[in-house]
Parts: structure tokens; C-alpha cells; sequence
């Protein structure tokens, strides 16, 4: 997998994201991911993007604390909709049905959200971890299915989506499973610890 991606800087990665990216990281740490998401967040907030964050209470905790120290005031971007902090859990039990992601109720749950987003035509970035929930929980097909219902919104809606699953949960034939994951996606987040993680790679 790694001969067909490119290798790209963190400092000109987060200013070059595109509307369409659906970008993936595998993490060693909630360190790691919550690193990422600081990058995410901030640039989209620098360039005047609305932010969706679909993720556990724990890492919206994380993220919430590292933002105020940056100088963000997270009220207000609530208040004026440039920021949706949600719970992952909540979000994706709207959608599933008999632990399997319902196509409609995803559709109209994912399209209202980003409509509120958009406000006054802004662009959007969004970052979840609902397929990670899944994948923990064992429900693999579900966890395809619901990248898949992702993939399909992004090709009609264009926005920025980040998606993470911890290392942890790939345990038998890791290194297949891996490479599939990432395959579902335009770009990988690479790097195990927090000082490698200034390395992406990027379908060339």
C-alpha cells in the first residue's frame, strides 16, 4: 500500500485539504489522534470552515481543553455554528437499525447536519468515529457498509471527512485489514508515535 501514496509535510497538509478528501488515521494513542484533530480543528476554524466532530465524550473532552488553550472560545463557535461537537455513540444510534446502518435514516441524519454546517455557504469539515465504534464492537461489515454510505454522501456533497480507528483493533490478519481500510480513503494520516506523526502520505 505504501508504494502508491506520497509522502507530504504536516505544515502544508492541513492548508491543502480539499473539499472532497476523506482522509484515515490508524493511532497508536488517543495522543496521537487527539494531535491530529488539534491540526484539523484549528486550520479549519483559521480558514473560516464550519467543524463537525462526531467522536467519543472522551476525545471531545481532549479536544474542548486543547482548543481553549489555543485562545478558542468554544461557546461562541457553537452559538454562531462553526463548531458541532457531538457524541458518536448518539449519532450513530439514529441511524442504526438491527446493527446495521440504515441508508435513508443515515442520508437524512448526515444531510441536516451538514446543511446547518453550511450556514451562509461555508465550506465543512467534518471528523467521526462512529465506523470506529463499529469496528471495535466487532461488526466489521457494518463498519464497511457505513464507509461506504460515507464515500457515496462525499460524492454528492463536497466536503472534508476525517475518519480514525485505534491500532488496537486490528488483531487477526492486521496488516490486510489495514490496507483495506485505508484503501477506502483518499489520503492516510501516517506515524505510530507523536513524534512521526509530521508524516502523511497521500494517494500520488
Amino acid at each position: 500500500m505504501i508504494n502508491t501514496w506520497q509522502k507530504c509535510k504536516t505544515n502544508v497538509f492541513w492548508g491543502e485539504i480539499a473539499p472532497c478528501d476523506h482522509l484515515v488515521q490508524i493511532y497508536e494513542s488517543d495522543d496521537i489522534v487527539i494531535d491530529s484533530l488539534e491540526g484539523f480543528v484549528s486550520s479549519g476554524f483559521q480558514a473560516g470552515d464550519s467543524v463537525i466532530l462526531i467522536a467519543t465524550d472522551a476525545h471531545l473532552f481532549s479536544l474542548n481543553k486543547r482548543l481553549r488553550m489555543l485562545g478558542y472560545n468554544i461557546d461562541y463557535l457553537q452559538a454562531t455554528s462553526f463548531f458541532f461537537p457531538l457524541s458518536a455513540e448518539d449519532t450513530l444510534a439514529k441511524f442504526m437499525v438491527n446493527g446495521w446502518p440504515d441508508e435513508v435514516l443515515f442520508q437524512k441524519v448526515v444531510k441536516d447536519l451538514i446543511n446547518k454546517a453550511r450556514g451562509d455557504n461555508r465550506k465543512v469539515r467534518a471528523y467521526g468515529e462512529m465506523v470506529s465504534i463499529l469496528w471495535n464492537q466487532g461488526h466489521t461489515k457494518a463498519t464497511v457498509q457505513l464507509e461506504h454510505l460515507w464515500n457515496k454522501f462525499c460524492e454528492t456533497e463536497a466536503f472534508c471527512l476525517f475518519c480514525a480507528y485505534p491500532r488496537s483493533g486490528f488483531t487477526e490478519d492486521a496488516a490486510d485489514s489495514i490496507n483495506h481500510i485505508c484503501c477506502a480513503h483518499t489520503k492516510v494520516i501516517a506515524g505510530n508515535n507523536r513524534s512521526t506523526t509530521e508524516v502523511f502520505y497521500r494517494r500520488a
